[in-house]
């Protein structure tokens, strides 16, 4: 990081964009939530291609049997033709009847369903009648029509808030999904710093469905989650702002703020922070030799994108051409906004053939991108990283910041050994090792 460059975005310009968008729908954060809540059923109420999409994007084995599936809406149904509410009812019922250790279970609505209108806020209501107290039911969109892909992660979360238990004790809430490895990293910093009362939203188990009232204090993990934000300032917590935790810096800042929010004095705080703080420099900085000094554009996609271009412009050096998302929650991302290098281009929203324009103009070294886009932008000699992967992927907190950094290092990398033919010449006067690089190609 150059210190002599101005930071601060705050009242920086906004692109606002709107037109055509190529983004997941809502419906592929399934993928992650119901690996994280074990006993939670994820039934979409759509197509076959909705069907598909998951499948797809999870990776199911044949002889596997997921958490999530999708009642098929025919022709029937999508015409007026059968009584689409006693189908689903049916298909529930058997669902159930043949896992019964279901516990909640999530009615996802799609474009179809959307499209005739299908009411599966009342469907819920109905079945929670049914099948309660063994089975608590609750409705939310996955709609790709409006939305982009994390934000099916908002809306299930926020789903959940009216229904949390109320407490007038003090805790603390950590709000979004993340893998139970990195889930368990934050609480022991926490444990740490003796904040004891910790729960976090989504629980793995519905009995570990956190409790909300006027003394809680939550933090956000994941910067697309203003809905469920809203949602818990309605029952009266109060969020604490800071940075997201990514990277070495976002992290600290995270912590910091929690523990301020707790009356942590300054000693713990060094006690607790500074060897992984030490740990996750050093981890960043391998990556950061290859990432110093290049520019990169994000197009708008997982609305990651303002912490990841905070996190890569100041620890690792690179330069933000543009910083595209799909929506840009002020209120949310002002810590964000105060840290970015000022003279980057915000944009918010989607016009897929001017922002590619504006990627060909700029030729950054390296543009974050749907996959759907990576390809041909490949093909025209540019070098891209897929969004999606930096959703998929653990990379928060101080022992993820060095795979984080890595994350874009590598694309660079590969495209130094692809075009540079000198690390690939064999080292015919070495035994034993024909046909391998030298150790300085093999990153």
């Amino acid at each position: 990081m150059n210190d002599a460059t101005p930071f601060g975005c705050q009242s920086a310009p906004v692109l606002r964009e709107r037109g055509q968008h190529e983004v997941f729908c809502g419906l592929t954060g399934i993928v992650w939530l119901h690996r994280k809540m074990q006993d939670a059923f994820f039934l979409v109420v759509g197509s076959r291609t909705c069907a598909h999409l998951l499948q797809s994007a999870a990776g199911v084995m044949i002889f596997a049997e997921p958490r999530f599936g999708t009642a098929i809406l025919e022709e029937g149904d999508l015409a007026g033709l059968k009584d689409a509410n006693d189908e689903l009812d049916r298909e529930v019922a058997r669902l159930l009847t043949r896992r019964p250790d279901i516990r909640q279970l999530f009615l996802v609505g799609s474009c179809p369903s959307e499209v005739i209108k299908l009411d599966l806020a009342r469907a819920a209501e109905r079945l929670t009648q049914v099948h309660a107290p063994h089975v608590r039911v609750l409705n939310y969109s996955g709609s790709g029509i409006e939305t982009t892909f994390t934000q099916g992660e908002d809306a299930c979360l926020a789903a959940m808030v009216p229904g949390l238990p109320s407490t007038d004790a003090a805790n603390l809430l950590l709000v979004g999904a993340l893998p139970d490895v990195v889930e368990d990293q934050a609480r022991t910093l926490l444990a740490g710093l003796g904040i004891d009362h910790v729960q976090v939203l989504p629980g793995r188990r519905a009995d570990q469905d956190p409790a909300v009232g006027p003394n809680t204090r939550y933090a956000l993990l994941q910067p697309f989650l203003g809905d469920t934000a809203a949602a818990l300032d309605g029952r009266g917590a109060t969020r604490i702002a800071a940075p997201f935790p990514f990277g070495e810096e976002g992290t600290t800042a995270w912590l910091r703020a929690v523990a301020e929010a707790f009356g942590i004095d300054e000693a713990t705080f060094a006690r607790v922070t500074d060897a992984p703080r030490a740990r996750a420099r050093r981890a960043v900085a391998a990556a950061a030799e290859t990432l110093a000094g290049k520019r990169i554009t994000f197009l708008p996609d997982s609305q990651l994108e303002l912490p990841l271009a905070r996190f890569l412009s100041r620890e690792c050096g690179m330069e933000p051409v543009e910083i595209g998302t799909p929506y840009l929650h002020a209120g949310l991302m002002g810590p964000e906004l105060a840290l970015l290098p000022q003279g980057a281009r915000l944009s918010e929203g989607q016009d897929v053939d001017r922002q590619l324009d504006r990627v060909r103009a700029d030729r950054p070294d390296l543009t974050v991108c749907g996959m759907g886009l990576a390809n041909p932008l490949e093909s025209e000699g540019l070098t891209t990283k897929w969004a999606i992967e930096l959703v998929f992927t653990p990379v928060h907190f101080y022992e993820q910041a060095g795979d984080l950094a890595a994350l874009f290092a590598r694309p660079l990398r590969r495209k130094r050994i692809l075009t540079d033919p000198a690390p690939l010449l064999l080292a015919e006067n070495t035994p034993g090792v024909r046909g391998l690089a030298p150790a300085s190609a093999r990153e």
